[in-house]
């Protein structure tokens, strides 16, 4: 039995989905799911050229429709299907295995890209399991990405081979040029990346220790530590925020920053939210304006994550202190007897400042942040532009920066995450 037989008895959607044998050496299984994706063969083509890692790699792509999916879509399906078959027979050299699974329209409720995702990341939990290789690599990647030449060198050497870490968030990009798509496409793809690596720094200036981006289609995570967080979730939107949110707390996360994912910034309404619901809305708005949160709400979530160890062994008299002397708009979402009773709670449980810290962020999460922001920007703060609140920042943190075109404010944020 290998070390996660009895979880996929328990846990996987399918038997297993792929009848050849995994290559020992096999390292990263990069999972894809494709929902009327013709158009795959581009990913592939950037797959391929990209430089070969010291371990073996396999592409497992999981074609799939939600219940209610049109004729042009299946359709489309068809033609994915044909196309990743005569890639296949014309790339039969290339260095990586590749797999298509149809899973049809699955009669499972709710499906959708988690599911699909969970698909995919069980199978290739399958497939370590049967080499025994729980230190492998299950990626994250969407059919309409390009990747950086060094996408497996890096993600072998920083993830496979080092056995302190045990996932990460991959760095990306979207392109804010070209001629694919129309200019107005490009200038919202830039509000909306900024709006992402905005809300990321005011995290980190805040103090927040688990600062990650949460991209679904830049992920990737060691079999073991997918199975220890109990795997991917079934959400149909959402499903990569939830499942970093497990693992993180964990330890051994971090953020690849040697190699970037090229995701697609073209609009979408597969899913509520993420990248392709914010551009359709962008395009289709009267006042195309992309509004952020308020670098206030940062800067009060600071003053809490920055003393928040006074807490330790604190008297009842002094948690109620500590709580009067709060912003307005944390006091406003938090109610005194909430407060006093988590701080004591945690406080009682913990043996030393570490364990406290650790108990207190697990419990004013990224779930308790978001919930924060969105409670304090209706009853207190005012959303601003993105640029405005984003050039805010930067100089709050001492790094003004001029002129203040959005795209060179982006460019300058990709640069402070690109050398943390």
């Amino acid at each position: 039995m290998g070390f996660a037989s009895a979880w996929l008895t328990e846990r996987a959607l399918f038997p297993g989905l792929i009848n050849e044998a995994p290559d020992k050496k096999t390292g990263i299984i990069v999972v894809i799911p494709a929902f009327s994706e013709p158009g795959i063969t581009t990913l592939l083509d950037s797959l391929a050229i990209c430089d070969e890692p010291d371990c073996k790699v396999e592409i497992l792509i999981i074609i799939n429709a939600p219940s209610d999916a049109d004729a042009e879509s299946l359709e489309n399906n068809n033609i994915c299907i044909a196309n990743i078959e005569a890639w296949k027979k014309k790339h039969n050299n290339c260095f990586f295995r590749l797999f298509v699974f149809d899973a049809g329209k699955p009669s499972i409720k709710g499906w959708g890209v988690g599911l699909a995702r969970k698909t995919g990341m069980d199978e290739a939990v399958r497939r370590f399991d049967a080499i025994d290789k729980p230190e492998g690599a299950i990626v994250n990647l969407d059919a309409d990405c390009l990747v950086e030449t060094n996408y497996f060198t890096s993600i072998c050497n920083d993830l496979v081979e080092n056995k302190e870490r045990a996932a990460c968030s991959i760095y990306f990009e979207h392109p804010v040029t070209g001629n694919d798509f129309p200019g107005s496409i490009y200038k919202y793809i830039i509000l909306y990346e900024l709006h992402l690596r905005y809300y990321l720094q005011g995290l980190k200036y805040s103090g927040f220790p688990y600062a990650f981006h949460t991209v679904g289609s830049a992920i990737a995570v060691k079999a073991f530590h997918y199975i220890k967080v109990g795997g991917m979730n079934r959400r149909q939107a959402g499903e990569d925020f939830y499942f970093i949110q497990k693992l993180v707390p964990l330890g051994g996360y971090f953020a690849l920053n040697k190699t970037t994912v090229f995701p697609s910034p073209r609009e979408s309404l597969r899913v509520p939210f993420g990248t392709g619901p914010a551009i359709t809305r962008l395009v289709g708005s009267i006042e195309p304006l992309l509004l952020t949160y308020n670098t206030k709400a940062f800067r009060e979530l600071k003053l809490l994550f920055g003393t928040v160890l006074k807490l330790f062994k604190s008297s009842a008299v002094e948690i109620h202190n500590y709580y009067e002397n709060l912003p307005p708009g944390l006091k406003s979402f938090i109610n005194e007897k909430e407060w006093s009773a988590k701080i004591s709670e945690i406080s009682r449980n913990t043996s030393g400042e570490e364990s406290f810290r650790k108990r207190f962020f697990a419990w004013f999460n990224m779930f308790r942040i978001v919930k924060y922001l969105n409670h304090t920007h209706l009853e207190l703060f005012e959303k601003r532009s993105v640029e405005e609140s984003a050039s805010e920042l930067l100089k709050i943190t001492g790094k003004e920066l001029l002129p203040k075109d959005p795209r060179e404010i982006l460019i300058y944020y990709r640069m402070l995450e690109r050398d943390s």
